[in-house]
């Protein structure tokens, strides 16, 4: 493959680091440690290109999936972790080779207005928001954050911007965050593509397999992300080459390649902890139900950031609002509240106090605890270290590849492609 069809396949994937053994290809069994999204499309892609390669795939949960799970209650449907995917064909394809191609749509048009509550009033993010940074400002940040290292808050340099982009991504405020890591396509980290950037998405947009996704929009599985997952064990569980255990830990790359007599080239880490120390933040997710009437206000969108920290949640999405299938019931939206520990001392009744100030007066008829989630953390400098790192055995997932769903996706193909 050339450089210029890696970058029309992968896109800005490409400028992200790929932790890959120099010997893998000489593998006749791969053993991949973690059973995640990461894990188990790593073991799909390997297993496809390679039927004659025997793939172990080892989880040390009782269930497969790692952070991606759906919640449903009757016609209430939620997804604690990932809800849907930004545009990339890697994701679309592996929608397509699943056969989930009819269970896949784009976000409603409708959905497209996000927003920020600065100073206590509402601000819809657009172009126009970059006026709010200032032009000599942001100029001067991105500049200042091409040398390397910096932080969100040192690229976009206006606070409660930088902070809500951060909190609605990974659960931390933008001076904590690694600007390489969230955007790197601004701060030119990694690999530069061979062509002009419009040329570029042209081309891409020319590859996606089931539609061209429109400016502004995602896309979502019907009944949540939980379908990827099932898809996947699914489709695994039919290949002859594949073998997928639960409920079994292994410490390190080392004890995986001693437990299954392979190299360590042969090991896939995809759990973790591998690369350096890694500390993670914590929060609480919510499903919250509305009849309409009680939230007519509420302009339809995708959902509210919220950078202010004497509020116990960070963010507000609109999940009926956003996905085309079913997610409430007729006469209902469902909004899904995020609360990071942080902020949050673990009283719900302050959730609730806090709802009506930012979605009415009005009782909700579902108030459910979801459950809690781990987001890794990215400090300044982390893409630079993750880039230095020399392993003899691979190692993918969202510690290395990013937070996204659609860098572990596209990660894997990367993988897969060295076979």
């Amino acid at each position: 493959m050339s450089n210029v069809e890696a970058w029309i396949r992968h896109g800005s994937e490409m400028r992200r680091p790929l932790l890959v053994a120099k010997d893998v290809s000489s593998s006749d069994k791969i053993v991949i440690v973690g059973g995640g999204l990461s894990g188990l499309c790593c073991a799909y892609r390997i297993a496809s290109k390679r039927p004659d390669m025997q793939v172990l795939l080892i989880e040390k949960a009782p269930h497969l999936g790692g952070v991606i799970s759906t919640w449903k209650s009757g016609e209430w449907v939620c997804d604690l972790a990932v809800n849907a995917t930004r545009p990339h064909p890697a994701f679309w394809r592996l929608v397509a080779d699943l056969g989930l191609s009819s269970q896949f749509h784009a976000s409603r048009s409708r959905a497209k207005s996000r927003w920020i509550l600065l100073n206590g009033k509402k601000h819809r993010l657009s172009f126009l928001s970059l006026f709010k940074i200032g032009a000599l400002k942001l100029r001067n940040g991105i500049k200042a954050a091409r040398h390397g290292g910096a932080s969100v808050s040192q690229l976009l340099p206006h606070q409660k911007i930088a902070d809500a982009m951060t909190l609605g991504i990974v659960n931390d405020t933008s001076q904590n965050v690694d600007a390489d890591f969230l955007m790197p396509a601004m701060t030119r980290f990694g690999d530069q593509p061979p062509m002009k950037a419009s040329l570029l998405k042209k081309k891409i947009n020319r590859s996606y397999p089931l539609f061209t996704p429109k400016t502004g929009t995602v896309a979502s599985l019907d009944g949540g992300m939980q379908t990827l997952i099932d898809a996947l064990q699914q489709k695994l569980e039919t290949m002859e080459n594949v073998s997928m255990t639960t409920g079994q830990e292994i410490e390190s790359p080392q004890a995986a390649a001693d437990m299954f007599d392979v190299p360590l080239h042969s090991v896939v880490w995809s759990a973790p902890g591998m690369v350096g120390k890694q500390e993670s933040t914590e929060l609480t997710v919510f499903a919250v139900g509305y009849r309409d009437v009680d939230v007519a206000k509420i302009p339809f969108g995708y959902g509210t950031l919220i950078p202010d920290p004497t509020v116990p949640f960070s963010g507000i999405l609109h999940e009926s609002d956003l996905h085309r299938s079913q997610r409430a019931p007729s006469g209902h939206r469902l909004f899904r509240i995020m609360a990071p520990h942080s902020r949050w001392d673990g009283d719900e009744s302050k959730i609730l106090d806090a709802l009506k100030h930012h979605l009415g007066n009005s009782e909700p008829v579902l108030f459910e605890n979801l459950g809690k989630r781990k987001i890794p953390c990215y400090p300044p400098g982390y893409m630079q270290h993750v880039a230095k790192q020399q392993f003899e055995f691979n190692c993918v997932g969202w510690g290395v590849s990013g937070v996204s769903i659609t860098h572990v996706v596209d990660e894997a193909e990367r993988i897969a492609e060295k076979f």
